[in-house]
């Protein structure tokens, strides 16, 4: 295939979406011919920094296929691994093309605001000679895996809140409670939906040494930055009542109970890492979006990112666009229920009214009767993951892959990762890690009783 004069070779396509060009086979052809030294570098909280070594195929002003690349490194390294600055290495044009797509106004635009948000500074973009590319410095913490004395896990849904009471590793109490989120506008009804869920698994304990809570979001230092739970609160009240939430809420049950938050993409990974034995586990849960959570080989959190929603898979010029960012080609519109209602278009199932839960439900019953029209959409998901698993492992040192959520579930996630398996084998044979879904160890340690395991006890 030729693409922007590179020579791409795909062997596995989708059968429906027949122009997608996986990002990962773009980048195996750019690099193929690149021979000036370049390093792209992110920095984020407290100094942290990831750097990224490449190479560009033109020391000079940038060709087409030059600033594809550019940007779309960028945009996979800050939103997997998080930053509020930039830092080009060895290409002034590299670094020109980045200021000008990350300024007010440009190309990325949404993505340098939503990064300020997150970090709470102005977004900046650096160039540097290739010598004076900056070392490396990051966080992996060993969270995580600490069952001993008496503690609460939380896992905050959009729907449910569960709840754990552990003692000794053992789950003595659990329970869900309903809640609806997302409608709210006065976090008050937030701060007393998560305590009265905390007070009612402390009365189940003698004592609490230790709270962990597992939340969609982004958080910074337990710090909630970006969370769709709080959608329907305003600016001014997420930034008084809702950035200190969880904290606020474990506080009232004790001042001193040692409190850890994280993303719950990380902890699905951590309950997967726990529950195998293993580390180095990328978790992709495939649902209303694509969520990820990544323990790296030390068994730690990293403090990454990790949205892979809104990382780069597609690079067709007619790629899925994401309607909140707005950008194109992004995980979300792939390996989620998104992806299974686009594709279900392609393959000319009539769909019903509604959002994508609800008509993602009339396809995973035509699945489930047979249709073999669904056979075709589950197979093209399955080829979007091998390929995006073949990206990811550009990023992350993965030992095993976990995947999970409802678009992964049933007789149709059992073809996706079939497929899934197949592309990665064919296309990425450096990829030898196993693909899987969870299995009953995983399943039975469950979300909260992992949550419960983030903090050291007191």
């Amino acid at each position: 295939m030729d693409f922007l004069g590179l020579d791409l070779t795909v062997k596995n396509h989708p059968e429906l979406d027949t122009g997608f060009v996986p990002l990962a086979k773009f980048f195996e052809a750019y690099r193929a011919g690149a021979a000036h030294p370049f390093a792209l570098a992110v920095e984020r909280e407290d100094g942290l920094v990831s750097v990224y070594e490449t190479a560009l195929r033109t020391g000079g002003e940038l060709s087409e296929a030059d600033r594809l690349y550019v940007d779309r490194l960028a945009k996979a390294l800050l939103w997997m691994r998080g930053g509020w600055k930039l830092i080009a290495c060895g290409s002034d044009a590299a670094g020109a093309y980045l200021e000008s797509v990350y300024a007010p106004g440009g190309q990325r635009d949404f993505d340098r605001g939503f990064m300020e948000g997150v970090y709470e500074r102005p977004f900046a973009v650096e160039r540097r000679a290739y010598e004076d590319r900056p070392a490396a410095k990051e966080s992996p913490a060993p969270v995580g895996g600490h069952l001993d004395g008496c503690r609460i896990g939380l896992d905050a849904g959009a729907s449910n809140l569960k709840i754990s009471a552990v003692a000794d590793g053992e789950c003595i109490f659990s329970e869900s409670r309903p809640w609806r989120p997302k409608g709210e506008a006065d976090p008050a009804y937030h701060f007393a939906h998560l305590t009265a869920a905390l007070r009612s698994a402390a009365e189940h304990l003698p004592r609490v040494d230790g709270v962990g809570i597992s939340s969609a979001g982004v958080f910074v230092g337990d710090r909630c930055m970006v969370a769709s739970l709080f959608l329907g609160v305003g600016r001014e009240d997420f930034d008084r009542y809702v950035k200190d939430i969880f904290p606020r809420a474990v506080r009232d049950l004790g001042a001193d109970i040692p409190c850890v938050v994280a993303n719950d993409g990380d902890v699905t990974a951590l309950s997967g890492a726990m529950a195998l034995g293993a580390a180095g586990v990328l978790g992709i849960s495939m649902g209303t979006s694509e969520a990820g959570g990544y323990v790296d080989g030390g068994g730690n959190v990293t403090g990454w990112f990790n949205e892979l929603a809104f990382a780069p898979l597609d690079v067709q010029h007619e790629a899925a666009r994401d309607e909140w960012s707005g950008d194109v080609g992004c995980g979300v519109k792939y390996l989620s229920q998104d992806g299974a209602v686009k594709l279900a278009a392609m393959a000319g199932i009539e769909l019903p009214e509604g959002g994508p839960a609800d008509q993602f439900a009339c396809l995973r019953g035509l699945m489930d009767r047979g249709d073999a029209r669904m056979e075709a959409v589950y197979r093209d998901l399955g080829v979007y993951l091998g390929h995006a698993l073949g990206l990811y492992a550009m990023f992350y040192d993965i030992r095993r892959a976990l995947i999970m959520g409802g678009v992964a579930g049933g007789p149709g996630g059992d073809i996706l990762l079939g497929e899934a398996r197949r592309v990665l084998a064919g296309e990425y044979p450096g990829c030898t890690f196993p693909v899987e879904a969870p299995d009953s160890r995983v399943r039975s340690l469950g979300q909260s009783v992992a949550a419960a395991s983030l903090p050291r006890a007191r």
